[in-house]
């Protein structure tokens, strides 16, 4: 099993989810995170006052997933997450040793 982490720019988020469900990813978790990358922020103006903005809003998603669904889901990420532009994010894949589904008891692939 694998764990795929995706950093994302927030208004994909509708897209990469519709992308993961039609390649039979039943399950995800999505969290709002802010940071920078080569990016580095940018300058805002607010009432006349200029300002860095270090931080940049971005979403998480994380799923775990079988080993032979790993590849699909990492094309279907990048294909409906990709701008072209700096700051589209990244993708991490771990390894994941033990799942459990609390309500049941079952555990490995069987969890998922």
């Amino acid at each position: 099993m694998k764990k795929v982490e995706a950093i994302i720019k927030p208004f994909k988020l509708d897209e990469v989810k519709e992308a993961l469900q039609e390649i039979g990813v039943q399950g995800l978790s999505v969290l709002e995170v802010k940071g920078f990358g080569r990016q580095k922020g940018h300058t805002e103006l607010y009432r006349g006052a200029e300002y860095v903005v270090d931080f940049l809003p971005k979403v998480k998603i994380e799923v775990v997933l079988s080993d032979d669904q790993v590849d699909a889901a990492i094309a279907a990420i990048i294909d409906a997450a990709k701008t072209d532009k700096i700051g589209d994010g990244k993708i991490f894949v771990s390894d994941v040793s033990q799942a459990i589904r609390i309500r049941t008891g079952e555990s490995g692939e069987d969890a998922l």
